[in-house]
């Protein structure tokens, strides 16, 4: 980067690591981002290497290698930067990691699977902009035998943050066990699906994003993502 050339505010941060292009500006909606010693809140807000920007407190340095990977999520950690006593979040599991890294997208606190972790904001806004379209896949146990009556019900959609959601795809794997093919990426969708259609969640496990699969990875552990592997996202 020319460190004399002036970039908008957001762009810089989600550059150096601090998170998705949308997330970015959303912290500096929040007021938690100075640039030489001031609040700025307006992320087109011009900014270059030579001015001292800082975030909840900490400075950003210059840009960070760009690092992904591939992480399998366990339920019970919570998909968030900021750490409580209470809560383990998924950070608190690439701790030996040393860059600021955060994760693409979430999966809600009792969903396990498939999760991307990187530093660097202009693919995590590539992944999560609607125009991608990329599709993410769950396996969902149930409370009870999937009937043909239930994937009509999942097929017809439901409303979801005030918007109708219907899934790409709904198959019945075995007795209570369903896969179903999302595109829209709306908090809870799957579990709100499923709930419309008179279902429980028992387990729900993100498999697949895009052509990416999660593969034999193990719960909790996580892999540097190839090329191929990123490439296999937007297929």
């Amino acid at each position: 980067m020319d460190t004399k050339k002036k970039i908008r505010l957001s762009k810089f941060m989600a550059a150096a690591g601090i998170a998705s292009r949308r997330a970015c500006e959303s912290l500096i909606f929040d007021s938690r981002v100075t640039v030489n010693g001031v609040t700025v809140i307006e992320p087109q807000h011009l900014v270059n290497e030579q001015d001292k920007i800082v975030v909840d407190g900490k400075a950003i340095g210059h840009s960070e290698p760009k690092v992904y990977y591939i992480f399998n999520k366990p339920a019970g950690v919570i998909c968030t930067a900021k750490r409580t006593p209470s809560t383990k979040v998924v950070l608190d599991l690439f701790q030996e990691i040393p860059y600021r890294l955060f994760t693409i997208g979430r999966l809600d606190k009792e969903t396990q699977g498939l999760l991307l972790v990187t530093n660097d904001g202009h693919f995590a806004n590539r992944v999560i902009h609607p125009s991608s379209n990329i599709l993410k896949e769950y396996v969902a146990k149930t409370d009870a035998e999937i009937t043909a009556e239930h994937l009509a019900l999942i097929s017809r959609g439901t409303l979801v943050e005030g918007a109708f959601i219907k899934p790409l795809r709904v198959k019945k794997v075995r007795k209570g066990t369903i896969k179903i093919a999302v595109g829209e990426g709306k908090k809870r969708e799957v579990r709100l699906l499923l709930e419309a259609a008179g279902l429980s969640v028992i387990e729900l496990t993100r498999i697949r994003i895009g052509g990416l699969h999660l593969g034999n990875l193990a719960t909790g552990e996580f892999r540097e993502m190839t090329e191929q592997d990123k490439e296999l996202i937007f297929q």
